[in-house]
């Protein structure tokens, strides 16, 4: 466990570069970096490569705010809920930098933000086959070969080209990652550097900055918005804090966390929500999103005790928080400041506010895939909405004539619910992976995961080609002896 990290001088891949590998990874978050963790532990183990185009891993290194939390327990690793014993879980971390003994008496369920982007780049730093400072540029069938063509660009530390290169794989996995959604009518001004309009992710690398504006205001009622607007309000001054916080959503509402709730994060609910009609799962998402775009209620918390502290003198804090609006229009005002035109969606009414920065929590969407898959485009089967089908093992429905398989890692909401980017079903979605890619069962997977019983019919998870084929044998030994 201490080989080095392969650098961006590395050679492209760990073999010969017309040997195909067993699978190709692209992208290195921590889903990705969960598959090729569990990978690594295979009995019989697999060719792999994973690239990604950043120098390091690094895990949303503009939201790592002092205080902030996971919102789901430390055993939702890389890789612990699939395999507890693997050398690469939270707490063999721990071990590694000697720190047991105070995680164990700290007794925290829930661990920092920057404690899980530590862990994972220790694990990044540590496990083969990784390749950063690599950046994809496509992938195509090699009909002669067959085997999937994998284009990628070696970028130097100046975040140029200095070297293209091609690799060949049976499978390929991608684990793009998101991308920050910003409003279209804020595009304009968070594409201009005169006055402050960024996203939360990248809020630390501009926080000395929007502290030093006179009037802030944070757009957005998930939990990034809540902590940065809890940030701002810890580091202003008492009675002149001049912080608005504005959200579309009808209230600043705690995100479901109830342990029922909690279900709908489990492989069950994922079998139960993939088996639905498509109209039915698109009903469904926009319902849920206090699900997962909810604030913590220690953060809510934290917030109301932070406000509270400021009365205790006599007078209110110079802080407005208004859910249930939003933002028509926006512009600039003599390139020092901007104004935002407001509609209160209840009230009916509309007002204009000027503020001197921006902060926009407005989540994230799902990076496009439609340049990187362009060369694969006609062997895609689509959904009415034109995206891509995807079946219970995360893999694309392809045209017979591509016989690799080609896996996603979050970017399946539309087929697999709201689990998609949730951390805690990683290592699951990983090992369901592996699982199928091998076609033994190194991971077994538990058949129920959840006290909820979702829907009166009962949906199985698809065994592994493995456990189908002794089924299929059993059941043909079973028929020979009944007819006996």
């Amino acid at each position: 466990m201490t080989a080095p990290h392969p650098t961006s001088t590395a050679a492209t891949t760990t073999q010969p570069a017309q040997t195909p590998h067993d699978l190709v990874g692209i992208g290195i978050g921590p889903f990705n970096l969960s598959l090729a963790a569990l990978a690594h532990d295979l009995p019989e183990p697999l060719t792999t490569a994973f690239y990604e185009q950043r120098p390091t891993f690094h895990w949303h290194p503009g939201l790592l705010i002092d205080g902030a939390t996971l919102q789901v327990p430390f055993l939702a690793d890389l890789v612990t809920l699939a395999n507890p014993a693997s050398p690469w879980t939270f707490l063999a971390y721990l071990r590694t930098i000697d720190r047991l003994y105070p995680f164990y008496f700290a007794e925290r369920f829930h661990i920092q933000r920057s404690e899980y982007d530590a862990y994972c780049r220790w694990v990044s730093d540590q496990l083969p086959g990784l390749h950063f400072s690599h950046q994809v540029d496509a992938i195509r069938w090699n009909h002669e070969r067959a085997l999937f063509e994998v284009d990628f660009t070696q970028i130097d530390t100046e975040g140029e080209a200095e070297a293209l290169g091609r690799t060949y794989t049976r499978n390929v996995v991608i684990g793009a990652g998101t991308t920050p959604y910003i409003p279209e009518p804020l595009k304009p001004l968070a594409d201009a550097p005169t006055v402050p309009v960024i996203h939360a992710a990248d809020y630390l690398h501009h926080r000395e900055r929007l502290l030093a504006a006179d009037h802030i205001t944070v757009i957005g009622s998930g939990q990034s918005g809540a902590e940065v607007f809890l940030d701002l309000l810890k580091h202003r001054p008492a009675g002149r804090e001049k912080l608005h916080w504005l959200a579309r959503t009808e209230a600043f509402a705690p995100m479901e966390y109830s342990k029922l709730g909690l279900e709908h994060f489990t492989p069950d609910y994922t079998h139960y929500f993939h088996a639905l009609p498509q109209a039915q799962r698109d009903r469904l998402i926009p319902q849920q999103w206090q699900l997962h775009k909810g604030i913590d209620t220690d953060t809510i918390t934290a917030i109301h005790h932070e406000l509270y502290q400021r009365t205790l003198h006599g007078g209110w804090p110079d802080t407005v928080l208004t859910p249930g609006v939003t933002v028509r229009t926006a512009g600039r005002v003599a390139n020092t400041q901007v104004e935002l035109h407001l509609e209160h969606i209840q009230q009916g009414t509309r007002t204009r506010l000027t503020t001197d920065a921006v902060v926009l929590a407005t989540g994230y969407r799902e990076r496009p895939l439609d340049h990187l898959l362009a060369g694969l485009d006609p062997y895609i089967r689509r959904d009415s909405a034109e995206r891509p089908r995807i079946d219970e093992q995360y893999r694309l429905t392809l045209d017979p004539a591509i016989t690799g398989t080609l896996y996603v890692q979050n970017a399946e909401r539309h087929t697999h619910g709201v689990g998609a980017p949730d951390l805690g079903l990683a290592a699951w979605r990983s090992a369901t992976i592996l699982n199928t890619l091998t076609g033994t069962n190194p991971y077994p997977l538990p058949k129920r995961t959840a006290f909820t019983t979702f829907g009166l019919t009962q949906h199985e998870a698809p065994a592994s080609r493995d456990q189908a084929s002794t089924t299929a044998e059993q059941r043909a030994s079973n028929l020979v002896q009944l007819k006996g």
